[in-house]
């Protein structure tokens, strides 16, 4: 059941997206074709998870807000490949989830700004994002999503416009460190995570992550 709504899904997304908008994806072949892997991306819309779904050649899951769980609506969350998240930072039975997701070799995408920022730019990350890298040792796909920032209504996702683009960086890995990180060391290495998807954004995305006027990135 799950596996067919995430297909038909996604099948359906790709068509209106083909239809009504201008869809772009930079980077497919930067996806490793297996294994655990953390997809972190910015985050400015609905219609980002979706996006990501049919962007990235890989069956992903993804977390969201535990308090959308509670309506009709979190069934077909459930069936696309959800995972409820309290966003406090202390929700031990989703990082458990989460580990035991990548222990199994899936793809697991993360928005670590937590709410949607639409035309405001990156905001500072939740350290979650580094914590789960350093102890899962899964790859870290850095993606910047640009142009979602103008799908407004929940509606909106079904009938998407506009110039979405999907760049998918080079994956990475942190480094194993033993012991527990001091909270300021975990927040220095989401730094660098961020700064990885900022790197991939325009200058006008990047918000708290803007790198300097000689990065790379592109319009």
């Amino acid at each position: 059941m799950a596996h067919a709504t995430y297909s038909v899904s996604n099948f359906l997304l790709k068509g209106a997206l083909r239809a009504f908008a201008h869809w772009e994806v930079e980077g497919r072949e930067n996806v490793p074709p297996f294994g655990p892997l953390i997809v972190v991306a910015n985050h400015q819309s609905n219609l980002d998870p979706p996006l990501l779904g049919v962007s990235i050649p890989r069956r992903l899951r993804y977390m969201a807000k535990r308090k959308l769980f509670k309506s009709l609506f979190g069934t077909f969350l459930r069936a696309y490949g959800a995972m409820p998240l309290d966003l406090d930072g202390r929700d031990v039975a989703a990082l458990r989830g989460a580990l035991h997701l990548l222990s199994c070799d899936g793809a697991l995408v993360l928005f670590p700004e937590g709410h949607r920022y639409p035309g405001q730019g990156m905001h500072r990350a939740s350290p979650g994002v580094a914590y789960l890298a350093l102890k899962s040792q899964a790859p870290v796909l850095p993606v910047g999503i640009t142009g979602t920032e103008r799908i407004g209504p929940i509606w909106r996702v079904v009938f998407p416009t506009g110039h979405l683009r999907v760049r998918i960086g080079q994956a990475f890995t942190l480094p194993a460190i033993e012991g527990k990180l001091p909270r300021q060391q975990l927040e220095a290495l989401t730094t660098m995570i961020m700064q990885r998807v900022a790197a991939l954004l325009p200058p006008q995305y990047q918000g708290v992550y803007r790198l300097p006027e000689t990065s790379p990135a592109r319009q």
